[in-house]
């Protein structure tokens, strides 16, 4: 098969198309003829060096893929058949013509949407679901910020929360995103954070009131920031570190609004986690997704063997939504 190797920690240009020996599926794994491969900002932070892949994963990139069941490994419960159209979230190896997943990552794809688009979901579906509703207990009614508003996290973060009944604000870092933001994705607050101060500018436009969950991918930039803008009792949950690792906490004004900063990751966790993760998306997200209340958003597509265009064009930061492997 074809897979995409990092020669060596840098920009799109270590990226290799290269031959690989196929996956055997191992207990509990169900072989996977991928279609389609979704690209993020964990795959561009493995590129440049600075996160590596779990222990025992796969050293090609990609986190999640849609493609149909082509085998199973001995043990398999989970009740599929051959060819059935799958999603699946994976520690490594999506951006390959075939991936050996454990049973328990993957989903059938939502009723109404393409298998292409499909590959969109599984990624964000997972990440933003168990950081606003699992860990945050975002509750409707209540304000969440979300950063970024209009990447693969942004998109669905912003649609999902509209449709759990909360009040959503998002930054951007330009009008035109902003204007996206509000008119294509629905937020009800988007702020430039390029010319406004965003916890002024939250308070201002939500009533004098901060915000009760914030979903960050910035880190230690915007930490302070973020813990000014949290309302009483809010929670932070820092899932990203575009911004890096290390910042000052003002525990202080945390304890004053009786806050609490919480950080988690996907990637690492064990598979039964992942496992009930993915069993709350198909229970919660998936009918969001075919009633149309959550649209997946695919800004552009490219071949496998033009990932290197693909990730120049992720690091652009011009895209909406998400960007897409083709095999």
């Amino acid at each position: 098969m074809k897979a995409v190797y990092i020669s060596e920690p840098g920009g799109p240009e270590v990226l290799e198309v290269r031959e690989a020996d196929a996956p055997e599926p191992g207990p509990g794994e169900v072989l996977i003829d991928v279609v389609a491969a979704g690209l993020n900002r964990a795959d561009v932070q493995q590129r440049r060096g600075f996160y590596p892949p779990p222990p025992g994963a796969s050293e090609i990139p990609g986190l999640e893929v849609s493609g149909r069941i082509a085998g199973f490994g001995p043990g398999v419960t989970k009740a599929f058949s051959l060819g059935d159209k799958v999603v699946a979230l994976l520690a490594g190896g999506g951006y390959a013509q075939q991936v050996a997943v454990p049973a328990e990552q993957v989903l059938r794809v939502p009723e109404g949407v393409d298998l292409v688009t499909a590959a969109s979901l599984p990624e964000v579906s997972a990440t933003v679901y168990s950081n606003l509703i699992m860990t945050a207990q975002l509750q409707p009614g209540e304000t969440v910020l979300i950063h970024g508003a209009t990447g693969g996290i942004g998109t669905m973060a912003i649609q999902l929360a509209k449709a759990f009944g909360a009040r959503v604000a998002t930054t951007a870092g330009t009008d035109e995103k902003v204007s996206t933001a509000k008119a294509f994705l629905g937020a009800d607050i988007a702020i430039n954070y390029a010319e406004e101060d965003f916890p002024e500018s939250l308070r201002r436009q939500n009533g004098g009131k901060g915000a009760d969950v914030i979903l960050d991918v910035v880190g230690a930039k915007y930490l302070s920031q973020n813990v000014d803008a949290l309302a009483d009792y809010g929670r932070l949950v820092v899932i990203g570190l575009q911004g890096g690792t290390k910042g000052e906490l003002d525990l202080g004004q945390l304890l004053k609004k009786r806050a609490a900063v919480v950080a988690t990751a996907l990637r690492p966790r064990p598979v039964e986690e992942k496992g009930a993760i993915m069993n709350a998306v198909r229970d919660a997200v998936w009918p969001l997704v075919s009633d149309g209340r959550i649209r997946p958003l695919v800004d552009k597509t490219f071949p496998l063997d033009q990932v290197r265009a693909a990730h120049r064009y992720f690091d652009s930061g011009d895209h909406v939504g998400k960007i897409l492997l083709l095999m």
